[in-house]
């Protein structure tokens, strides 16, 4: 369905009456309703209030304590949210009820400083005002278990049961086990515009990974999110519970959200990080795109690992970049260059975690890259062929999230980049994260000095 009219017509005459909305938070996290099919007419031509503590509050629905955008000293009022029509698509596991995204927009219509999805759509029209389009895609790990809600907290968090035991990547095996699970993924999520180009185990007990079909780059961000909010709410059907942190044991491989990119011309003809000519086939572009993301990245880090736990997952040897290296088809550094053919071209960001907001962290990839190509940058850094966690020339990764944060909230680079305003409401937002993890007793601390102290 292409046009207004037959959306229109399909939500008007939906058995259900209703339709599901969402927006998405600073989390990455999609907070939504349901509306009466009647209303939404209305809605598509004027706009939908929707409080503006969604960006008021953190993923457990705490207040910030010195948000500057909205809190008590605002009042919470409503935000304006425009619906996206592009977005349309039938939910199948609730009987194909007509579902669309949103973005939060101001007064003027103007661009929402603190809206992720907004952000994106920032970055990708300064891109094609140079002349590219950019193609993203990003594919993500995660762990199932044979738990629900309930039982999670039942459990107090701890002891659950894997959706399979044991280390069984990429098994044919274990694909069968649970195979209605598996199987429900594949089709519903592509019934769900989510083309999944590829699933299968990973190492890990109960570990899946998918990868999405590359798309133009707002598309593939907007599949990668409701991937995430789909994938557990068909587990939940399994009586399955799906998390997608990045790490969930200091014995078990994390779980990554890499982000893969490519620039086509403005016709869409030709993938411009291609260069047959060249001994490698990778393009004096692509190798600023490379530049830039080596030389920003770092400042940037919270928007591509954004939670205290994401550093867990940025260890050596656990099949997570540490260093700040690129190479060719290596899966030890932090950018993996894919110069394969005419087509496949592309870079793997592979600092990326399945913990991200997908439009921040492709944001991020996408604002580094087209600065280095913007400034012609030299790739100048040496390729590393052998062991990149071993490759300290180029510096190393911030190992916690306070201090990634206040090195993106000085960075001048940062707020030429992506925007003083956001980047103050970012930063504040994962000094909350910080200060809250700071106060808690943990069970490592219990178990260290309960006794012997």
């Amino acid at each position: 369905m292409s046009t207004a009219k037959e959306i229109l017509d399909y939500v008007k005459n939906h058995h259900s009456g209703k339709v599901k909305l969402a927006v998405a938070d600073i989390d990455g996290i999609l907070r939504g309703k349901y509306v009466a099919a009647e209303k939404f007419a209305s809605l598509v031509e004027g706009r939908l209030g929707f409080c503006d503590v969604t960006f008021g509050w953190d993923a457990s629905d705490a207040a910030y304590d010195s948000g500057k955008y909205t809190g008590w000293h605002t009042g919470y009022p409503d935000a304006q949210v425009k619906i996206d029509l592009t977005t349309f698509r039938k939910i199948p596991w609730e009987n194909d009820v007509p579902f669309f995204l949103g973005d939060f927009i101001d007064d003027q219509e103007r661009a929402n400083e603190v809206c992720p999805r907004q952000l994106f759509k920032k970055l990708i029209a300064d891109c094609e005002k140079e002349g590219f389009l950019p193609f993203f895609a990003q594919e993500f790990e995660w762990f199932n278990f044979l738990e629900t809600p309930e039982t999670l907290h039942e459990k107090d968090f701890k002891h659950l049961k894997p959706l399979s035991p044991g280390m069984f990547g990429y098994s044919i095996l274990r694909s069968s086990y649970q195979n209605a699970f598996m199987s429900d993924l594949f089709e519903l999520l592509n019934k769900f515009d989510i083309p999944v180009e590829g699933l299968h185990t990973e190492t890990g007990p109960g570990v899946y990974e998918a990868a999405i079909k590359y798309a133009p780059a707002l598309q593939a961000a907007d599949q990668a999110i409701l991937f995430k909010t789909a994938v557990k709410e068909i587990a939940y059907k399994h009586g399955i519970l799906a998390t997608f942190m990045a790490k969930i044991s200091e014995n078990l491989p994390g779980c990554s959200g890499h982000v893969h990119q490519s620039l086509w011309d403005k016709n869409n003809n030709t993938n411009l990080f291609y260069d047959e000519k060249e001994p490698d086939k990778i393009s004096r572009i692509m190798k600023s795109y490379i530049a830039g993301q080596l030389h920003c990245l770092p400042d940037l880090l919270p928007m591509i690992a954004p939670t205290i736990n994401s550093y867990k997952r940025l260890v050596e040897g656990a099949w997570a970049p540490t260093t700040v290296t690129w190479g060719i088809d290596n899966r030890t550094t932090s950018l993996r260059a894919l110069p394969g053919s005419k087509k496949a071209s592309r870079l793997e960001t592979r600092i990326v975690g399945s913990d991200t907001n997908p439009y921040l962290a492709m944001s991020a990839c996408l604002a580094a890259g087209l600065y280095g190509v913007k400034n012609d940058l030299e790739l100048t850094q040496p390729l590393t062929k052998g062991n990149g966690y071993t490759d300290l020339s180029n510096g190393i990764l911030s190992r916690n999230l306070f201090e990634a944060t206040q090195k993106m909230k000085n960075s001048d680079l940062a707020k030429t980049l992506l925007g003083a305003g956001f980047v103050d409401h970012f930063t504040m937002t994962r000094e909350w994260e910080c200060k809250q993890y700071a106060k808690v007793v943990t069970d490592w601390e219990l178990k260290r000095y309960f006794e012997i102290i």
